[in-house]
């Protein structure tokens, strides 16, 4: 479908009183693995330089408060792609399958990719998948993608000399490569050139790319540690900030192209990170780098506190998203889907009911839509849950522990449980914990730690 189609489509579906737009935009969500707030030179950091994506704040909309879908990597992507939150999404913790890949979205899920295929617009993701092989219900190519090219494991993508990737679902091999940090053959090299090439190849029709980055996450390897092969630091900490301003300039290639095919007005740019802080600040990388920003926000990846679970968040669209502007107000990600469909004039399927909400006039320079709650739950070591309402966090590391209660107007940090004093809203959330969340067998809230990983595939 050409773009000039699907404009017409577009209008004749306001004649209608259908909500849709003139020129339905292109759609592009980079996701980060692992990215932190305090990673970014526009949140504060002062050693790695991102000259790319303070461009991108400066010349958009920085999010102070936008939360992830979850403190881990599949349950937070399967939040994203089908906005649910965790307490209604089909995965809720990163659940490994052997010899490949993870646990898959069930067949049937509706996803982001799904509804704006719907709306005529070709869709792709480029990076990492990580919630179902080729041969199972939640590949990629079976939830709405047109395109796939990365790493579909999460395993998998923790080598960046890896010794194969795919291209859809065709396994290609990269001589020379080990899969153990050895070769002549950095993947990101591939991804962002596929990642050029498809925009390229799509510039006529909307599309909407699920960028899914796999820098700076898992073992830390880069081909070239550029500006920071001489700092007086260790080689781990040489990589880590190597690995983060290469994102940077893979960005700025991506928004370069943008202009240069004259895109840049039509497009809407999400950048953001899949979970908050990744590192205890004591560790080698946390302690230099900072990136839980002085302690600012407690907790990091695998916790309900805020530091796992607010991450960057960067928007642009030009002549659109107001330049310049830092919101405080908090979204999510399961409010992606119904934004995309709101602007692609894109209707849902019948019986769908999405957890996220329109955030269109948000991103426009209007408030935060106002909503009930926020609920986030974890499966790992034991099942943890955490919800906000207003501006009150509760957290419940497990099963058994007492809920935890902050203020997070005054106390960001959460350094004051003030639970003892607040029987009534400790009240107020268990009662949300208990009926944001749908019971599942896959999901029971349990003390112990998960079972082991299944052996063989799931279809």
């Amino acid at each position: 479908m050409t773009r000039t189609l699907a404009c017409l489509m577009c209008l004749v579906a306001l004649a209608s009183g259908e909500r849709s737009l003139a020129e339905p935009p292109n759609l592009i969500f980079i996701l980060s693995d692992d990215i932190g707030m305090g990673d970014l030179g526009c949140y504060g950091q002062r050693l790695i330089r991102t000259p790319n994506l303070d461009r991108m704040a400066a010349e958009g909309t920085r999010y102070l408060q936008a939360y992830s879908g979850t403190t881990v990597c599949a349950p937070s992507r399967a939040s994203l792609n089908t906005g649910l939150h965790t307490g209604h999404c089909p995965i809720r913790a990163n659940r490994e399958i052997q010899p490949e890949g993870q646990m898959p979205l069930p067949a049937g899920t509706v996803t982001v990719a799904r509804v704006l295929k719907g709306a005529g617009y070709a869709t792709a993701c480029i990076g990492k998948w990580g919630m179902g092989m080729f041969d199972t219900t939640g590949s990629p190519l079976r939830v709405g993608y047109d395109h796939f090219f990365g790493y579909n494991c999460q395993r998998h993508a923790h080598s960046y000399f890896p010794a194969y990737l795919y291209d859809d679902d065709r396994r290609f091999d990269l001589p020379g490569n080990d899969g153990k940090g050895v070769g002549r053959t950095y993947a990101q090299n591939l991804i962002a050139g596929e990642t050029l090439k498809w925009v390229r190849a799509n510039a006529g029709r909307p599309f909407f790319l699920f960028y899914a980055v796999t820098l700076p996450h898992g073992r830390f390897e880069i081909d070239d540690q550029g500006q920071y092969a001489d700092r007086p630091w260790t080689e781990q900490q040489k990589n880590y900030a190597a690995m983060v301003t290469r994102l940077d300039s893979d960005v700025g290639r991506l928004l370069a192209l943008l202009k240069e095919l004259k895109l840049d007005e039509r497009t809407l740019v999400i950048f953001s990170g899949d979970n908050g802080s990744s590192f205890d600040p004591k560790s080698e990388i946390g302690a230099l780098f900072d990136q839980a920003m002085g302690g600012r926000l407690r907790g990091f990846k695998r916790s309900m506190y805020e530091g796992g679970l607010r991450q960057a968040a960067l928007a642009r669209w030009p002549g659109q998203i107001p330049a310049g502007r830092v919101s405080d107000e908090p979204w999510a990600f399961w409010d992606f889907l119904p934004t995309a469909a709101a602007l692609a004039g894109a209707r849902l399927p019948d019986g769908f009911k999405a957890d996220g909400l329109s955030l269109v006039e948000y991103l426009k320079g209007g408030p935060a839509p106002r909503r009930q709650c926020f609920y986030w739950e974890l499966h790992e070591s034991s099942s943890m849950q955490a919800v906000r309402f207003g501006d009150w966090k509760a957290v419940r590391n497990s099963p058994s522990s007492p809920i935890e209660l902050y203020d997070l107007r005054t106390d960001s940090g959460e350094t004051r449980n003030v639970a003892a004093e607040r029987a009534d809203l400790v009240t107020t959330a268990e009662s949300l914990m208990r009926t944001e969340r749908t019971g599942h067998p896959d999901w029971p809230m349990l003390e112990r730690r998960r079972p082991p990983a299944k052996k063989g595939k799931t279809k």
